[in-house]
């Protein structure tokens, strides 16, 4: 019999690392990532839970309602869960603060450092925003669904991000769990402790599209 799994998906991370693979994530049919991540892992989807950040749209119209739509397009897809937050914004001397770490970072001259300096403060508007808190709903949406609901036999992360171990580390006592990502920000740490799979970008454009035919299900 196949195992019974929820899928995990952190919707940033997944996003970045697609770009960075040089796939459009609009492309993605998140639905059939999912099936075909399960498929790896020999598991029947009870359910997927796709987590993001929202931005605000004071940061631009067009940005936010095509977030939004992209969010409401993933709510009537199969099984499907969509969790959001709100992207939080950096104070000022947040800001402050990234630019003068940064600028320690790259060891500059004193001819260099005032040049640079001027163009970062310039920049600054660029990084007032961060995305807080999703990392925590995922980390507890999975041991919730594991280890005190008893909800499925296996947790399937879709991430590259190393900040997970502890918690997979928890539910791997219990239940099975994995992760699965591009390679690209697929972090060695995560791979080298737990059962994982890369995405590779050909297997991808193959499976997970939206113009080609979804796959049949398991179950």
């Amino acid at each position: 019999m196949l195992q019974k799994a929820i899928v995990f998906i952190d919707g940033s991370n997944i996003y970045h690392n697609l770009k960075a693979t040089g796939i459009k994530p609009s492309d993605i049919d998140f639905e059939k990532l999912s099936d075909f991540v399960c498929k790896q892992f020999n598991c029947s989807r009870i359910k997927t839970i796709y987590y993001n950040s929202v931005p605000s749209i004071a940061d631009g119209e067009t940005t936010y309602y095509s977030h939004m739509s992209f969010l409401t397009d993933l709510k009537h897809h199969q099984d499907f869960e969509v969790k959001t937050r709100k992207l939080q914004r950096n104070s000022t001397q947040e800001q402050l603060n990234i630019i003068t770490k940064e600028l320690e970072e790259l060891k500059l001259c004193e001819v260099c450092q005032p040049l640079v300096e001027t163009h970062w403060h310039d920049y600054i508007g660029k990084i007032s925003v961060r995305e807080k808190g999703i990392d925590i709903m995922i980390a507890t949406d999975m041991i919730s669904h594991t280890i005190l609901n008893d909800d499925c036999d296996r947790a399937i992360l879709i991430s590259g991000d190393a900040d997970f171990i502890p918690a997979m580390d928890l539910i791997r006592k219990k239940k099975n769990v994995c992760s699965a990502s591009v390679a690209k920000g697929y972090s060695y740490n995560l791979r080298k402790e737990h059962a994982w799979f890369i995405l590779d970008r050909g297997l991808l454009l193959e499976n997970c599209t939206k113009n080609k035919k979804p796959r049949e299900k398991l179950r």
